[in-house]
């Protein structure tokens, strides 16, 4: 019997953490964030003094780095033994993982982990290109989207609950730049096809997201 997977796509502030994590726990399969992977590698360049864009040095980062997720109520993800959950979540980090994510040789060595993983216990996968690369053959593909605006206000809310200094125009340039960033990036860009359900999510609260979702993957079995 093949494992579960679970394809949750979409652009930042969509929810998409928030909604694996939730619909995981639902299918009872393991959640994979392969966002907080990307966002660790851009910690781990950082720490390092690499250049986000210096492809021969990412790659060869990224080959010795040790991700692990650590499942909870707040799931934790773990660099080389450090748990770095909250350090990967500032906006810096943000930006750099969306220049890592373009990285093909980058890509390459994270997918293969993204995948040793799913095939293993199957698992929930959210990121901007699950779906279309890392498990095409899923019949389960979601693609989550959502105003830029309300992404943006989002991302305000959750950055002023930790108390960083930030303002709204600011985040919402941030988000306009990252969609064009990860939608127009040479290599597994930002999209979806036929064989993906949409959710908007402007509208919608988590739970009705999730329920959506877990309806969808359980009538397929039905």
């Amino acid at each position: 019997m093949q494992p579960l997977i679970v394809a949750i796509d979409g652009p930042a502030g969509v929810g998409k953490s928030t909604v694996s994590r939730l619909v995981a726990q639902e299918l009872g399969i393991p959640q994979i964030d392969t966002g907080a992977m990307y966002r660790a590698i851009g910690l781990a360049a950082i720490r390092a003094g690499i250049d986000v864009r210096d492809e021969e040095r990412l790659a060869d980062l990224a080959a010795r780095s040790d991700i692990e997720f650590i499942p909870g109520e707040k799931p934790r993800t773990m660099l080389n033994g450090e748990d770095v959950t909250d350090f990967i979540r500032t906006p810096e980090i943000s930006m750099a993982a969306s220049h890592v994510s373009a990285v093909p040789a980058v890509r390459r060595v994270l997918v293969k982990l993204q995948q040793a993983m799913g095939q293993r216990n199957g698992g929930v996968l959210e990121g901007r290109d699950i779906g279309t690369k890392v498990f095409p053959d899923t019949p389960h593909k979601f693609f989550l989207t959502a105003r830029p605006e309300v992404r943006a206000e989002r991302r305000y809310r959750e950055l002023t609950a930790k108390g960083q200094a930030v303002d709204f125009d600011t985040v919402l340039a941030e988000t306009v730049q990252r969609d064009r960033q990860d939608s127009t990036r040479a290599d597994s860009p930002l999209m979806y096809d036929a064989t993906y359900t949409v959710v908007d999510t402007s509208d919608r609260t988590i739970p009705e997201v999730v329920s959506r979702i877990v309806e969808a993957v359980r009538s397929a079995f039905s």
